[in-house]
């Protein structure tokens, strides 16, 4: 486990089941992690999963955040239309912040960082003040460019509940436009675990969804685990297309796109890779 003085847990979600055996043996690992940071616990009070770890800790220091109304620090007001805003609420004092990235979660996982910098010390205006200073990360809703009138993002997003986070996010920012997101499944092992899921955020936060084939990082191919699995969980099919092929991925991609649109790749293999045969495929046509 980490050598931690804070530890921040912002959701905890059961993965990487394959290594850990069981749902209860994964809780135990949080708990186990947090327990044995130094100075204090920083975790979410809306997580179902870190609610459930909060309950396991026997730490004697545990701050909560989040929009729970028992929430040490709370985050109160969140707009979403366009960069996230939000007002921190700690000790009776508010702060309103607004940061210059989309998507509710990032205001939770923000609050989240002010809790922590409220722990070492720092009061709560210089604190969310900081925080605004965050100007997004790589591989997280990062746009690689602009061909025809359509926006092409990339995302790392490899777990049921992040995919629908990064999706939610770009809904309060494409406007009038679909989002048309390319999935490539992330291990033979989640993909098995989590195909549903991953079917239902898609389905349900996409206009329309283009499956790869499945990203085996450290695992052997499993037997009828592949792309298609996911997109075979869809209820309706014609929201779907699923083609392990990148060049024809890239194509299919480009021709269902129109101007306004976002395509964002999801997913934490190699998917990113293939943004420059998106975008070439987005080039118009030479007369």
């Amino acid at each position: 486990l980490y050598d931690t003085s804070i530890a921040l847990i912002t959701n905890v979600d059961p993965d990487h089941l394959d290594h850990w055996g069981s749902r209860d043996a994964f809780y135990d690992g949080f708990a186990r992690f947090a327990d044995e940071a130094r100075e204090a616990v920083v975790i979410s009070a809306d997580d179902p999963g870190a609610r459930r770890v909060t309950e396991a800790l026997t730490h004697r220091r545990v701050v909560t955040f989040g929009e729970s109304e028992h929430a040490d620090v709370r985050v109160v007001g969140i707009t979403t239309a366009g960069p996230v805003g939000f007002t921190v609420v700690h000790g009776g004092e508010s702060v309103a912040a607004q940061l210059a990235v989309p998507g509710a979660h990032n205001a939770i996982n923000a609050t989240g960082v002010v809790a922590v910098l409220l722990e070492l010390g720092y009061a709560l205006e210089p604190a969310v003040r900081a925080v605004e200073s965050f100007g997004g990360t790589v591989r997280r809703f990062e746009l690689h460019g602009v061909k025809r009138g359509v926006s092409v993002y990339d995302d790392y997003a490899h777990h049921p509940t992040e995919v629908a986070a990064a999706l939610e996010a770009a809904r309060t920012v494409v406007g009038d436009g679909r989002i048309i997101a390319l999935h490539q499944p992330h291990t033979y092992s989640r993909t098995r675990e989590m195909y549903r899921e991953f079917a239902e955020v898609l389905e349900t936060r996409a206009d329309h969804t283009v499956v790869l084939d499945v990203y085996g990082a450290r695992e052997d191919p499993v037997p009828g685990v592949t792309g298609e699995l996911v997109a075979g969980a869809f209820d309706d099919p014609s929201k779907v297309h699923f083609v392990a092929d990148w060049q024809q991925a890239a194509d299919y991609t480009a021709s269902v796109a129109r101007e306004g649109d976002f395509i964002i790749t999801l997913g934490c293999g190699n998917v990113n890779l293939i943004i420059p045969q998106v975008l070439m495929a987005l080039q118009p046509e030479q007369g």
